[in-house]
């Protein structure tokens, strides 16, 4: 362990970067300061000040509300960070209507044993989220909509495939329901950073077992360089298809075939792929 922590150590010094201080999970590279944040299950009295806020009765069985990822390029004073209550804002926002279950295979959602609930909302918590962006001038937070410009070009896959070291990763899990017991919703955010650049991926899954399959994807990827201002892509992938769908194709039509979205995502047909980048002002 003592070697791993020194090698790990000699790898950061390379890249000329420093892990944070005060018992923050993250380091600063290249003009950012990048943060994960692990932390517990909302309790009660959050969740119903959430419900409050949001003007809903329904949440997810797990909302990580205090948890996060955030990206800070001080000389800016950009924040990108990652968040449960503005991706339930999404949510809310896009109001999706309730996916329909067939009548063999209806579940007693969110009610009390041998009462039929009427599913009026968009029980998958399905969420067009893509991140949240702030500016911080003299340590104060101010929405602001940054300029991403729509483009031809694509994030570098075979820059993030090389054998560059890992200087740090994390998943962060920001909500998840499993759909009493007949699927699963889940939104995480994962980080990675290198020597020469930082990627990360915000997704959005979700299987409603024998009905349907949603995959949402936010990449964003920004590499290291001697341009003062770091250029952002943003890759954003929308994929869906009804397990009717794919049994026509001739693919599994079981759940347990559709365990890991990684393996699977090329099975499900792009609904909106679209890539933009953003230039970081002065």
């Amino acid at each position: 362990m003592a070697g791993e922590t020194e090698s790990e150590e000699c790898a950061l010094k390379d890249a000329g970067a420093e892990p944070l201080q005060d018992g923050r999970k993250g380091l600063r590279i290249n003009g950012w300061e990048i943060e994960s944040r692990n932390r517990y299950i909302l309790k009660s009295p959050d969740l119903h000040l959430w419900e409050e806020r949001l003007h809903t009765s329904h949440l997810p069985e797990m909302v990580f509300g205090e948890s996060g990822l955030f990206l800070i390029h001080p000389n800016s004073g950009v924040k990108l960070h990652f968040n449960a209550f503005d991706a339930l804002v999404g949510w809310k926002t896009e109001k999706l209507p309730p996916v329909e279950v067939p009548a063999a295979a209806k579940w007693k959602f969110r009610s009390k044993p041998f009462q039929q609930v009427v599913l009026d909302y968009d029980y998958t918590f399905t969420t067009p989220y893509c991140g949240s962006e702030t500016f911080e001038v003299e340590n104060k937070e101010t929405t602001s909509s940054l300029h991403w410009e729509e483009c031809e070009e694509q994030i570098d896959l075979v820059a993030l495939a090389s054998k560059e070291p890992i200087l740090f990763y994390d998943e962060v899990v920001l909500y998840e329901d499993e759909l009493a017991d007949n699927g699963v919703s889940l939104l995480t955010v994962k980080v990675r950073v290198m020597p020469s650049c930082w990627f990360l991926l915000l997704r959005f899954w979700l299987r409603v077992d024998g009905v349907l399959m949603r995959l949402r994807d936010t990449r964003m990827y920004c590499k290291f360089g001697d341009n003062v201002n770091p250029i952002i892509l943003r890759e954003r992938c929308w994929r869906e298809a009804t397990f009717q769908s794919l049994s026509a194709k001739g693919l599994p039509s079981d759940s347990a075939a559709y365990g890991d979205p990684s393996l699977i995502s090329g099975r499900l047909p792009v609904v909106m792929h679209k890539t933009d980048k953003l230039k970081i002002p002065h």
